[in-house]
């Protein structure tokens, strides 16, 4: 995988981390939370009594982590989103975390709400960083030159409304979600062009295709390992849920079944709602929602929950060996280690 490019954010930055306190250049690191474990079977996916490690604190707040591997003599590291700030931010074992890029989701003139930035993060192909934008409202990759390419930005003439989250498929194409929370006033924002929220593919050649659009406010998204099943999740306080879809030979999407629904662990006070998620080699998903990262095996059965403690943004394996679980936990950027990737 070829390096990443980011002279266009060294070029033109700079921020203040003065509140950007927690375990910056330490190797002791605080821990928050508890595994919550409701099935003997999560034994097998993260052992008894491993702490969740906080990395670095003091964002606003915390979305999109991707893992970036190691690089000749450069380390891996992690990027992630700082949505409020509109910034991507850096994260290095044992240094800590620096700016990556600002702007990172609004390049306009004038305030922009109150998330502005980019949301999930991935890489292509080529190792490029692509990213979903909020207030540009667009899917962009960073190419190796340093400057930023629009990928898609709009679905038949009418501008996307603030593309969320993303994940490639095998053969390249993108997948992605449109809900409307990069908008200043969501959805009441005169702006808004379409009267949805999409789940979408793009596919290699630039063809955009609608895959549904019943979802109120699909959010995260992934394959299962061998990519027959799309699992989607729904932000919605009234219908917390995780809906899964039969993925066609085609690449378009057959009709989607309930997978989860933790609406009644909303309403009891667990923070957060279904969000980001990543699934493992061997089928089990972890996924955010209210109280931390649900834990689930392909079938659906909930094995446990790794609670944080806090709203519970994203999450995404990495590490140098890919068993390390990324959370985005409101200020905090945390990890747990598993005996899985």
């Amino acid at each position: 995988m070829k390096k990443l490019w980011n002279a266009l954010a060294v070029a033109s930055l700079a921020v203040s981390f003065a509140s950007i306190t927690s375990a910056q250049d330490s190797v002791n690191l605080p821990t928050i939370g508890e595994v919550v474990r409701d099935d003997a079977a999560i034994d097998s996916l993260i052992a008894k009594e491993t702490p969740i490690q906080v990395l670095s604190s003091g964002f606003e707040w915390s979305e999109g982590p991707v893992w970036v591997p190691a690089q000749g003599n450069e380390p891996g590291y992690l990027l992630f989103s700082d949505i409020p700030r509109n910034s991507i931010m850096k994260w290095v074992e044992g240094k800590g975390v620096s700016l990556f890029l600002k702007p990172a989701g609004y390049t306009g003139q004038v305030e922009y709400g109150n998330e502005p930035g980019s949301n999930g993060l991935l890489l292509d192909a080529q190792g490029q960083l692509v990213a979903c934008e909020h207030g540009d409202r667009r899917v962009s990759v960073l190419t190796q030159g340093g400057g930023k390419r629009t990928l898609v930005d709009n679905y038949e003439g009418k501008r996307l409304n603030s593309p969320n989250d993303a994940t490639f498929k095998s053969n390249g194409d993108l997948y992605f979600t449109d809900p409307p929370y990069g908008l200043p006033k969501q959805y009441d924002d005169s702006r808004r062009e379409l009267d949805f929220c999409g789940v979408y593919r793009l596919s290699k050649d630039g063809k955009l295709t609608l895959l549904t659009k019943e979802m109120t406010r699909p959010n995260g998204i992934a394959f299962s390992p061998d990519e027959k099943t799309l699992y989607v999740a729904q932000s919605d306080p009234d219908a917390a849920i995780w809906k899964s879809f039969p993925v066609k030979s085609d690449g378009t999407l057959g009709e989607g079944k309930l997978f989860y629904d933790a609406t009644e662990n909303f309403k009891k006070g667990l923070p957060g709602l279904p969000d980001g998620m990543d699934v493992d080699s061997k089928g089990n998903i972890f996924a955010t929602g209210p109280g931390g990262v649900y834990v689930f095996n392909p079938g659906g059965k909930l094995l446990g929950r790794i609670s944080t403690g806090e709203k519970t943004a994203n999450c995404k394996f990495g590490g140098p060996n890919g068993d390390q679980l990324y959370m985005t936990a409101d200020m905090y950027i945390c990890r747990i280690q598993t005996l899985t990737k």
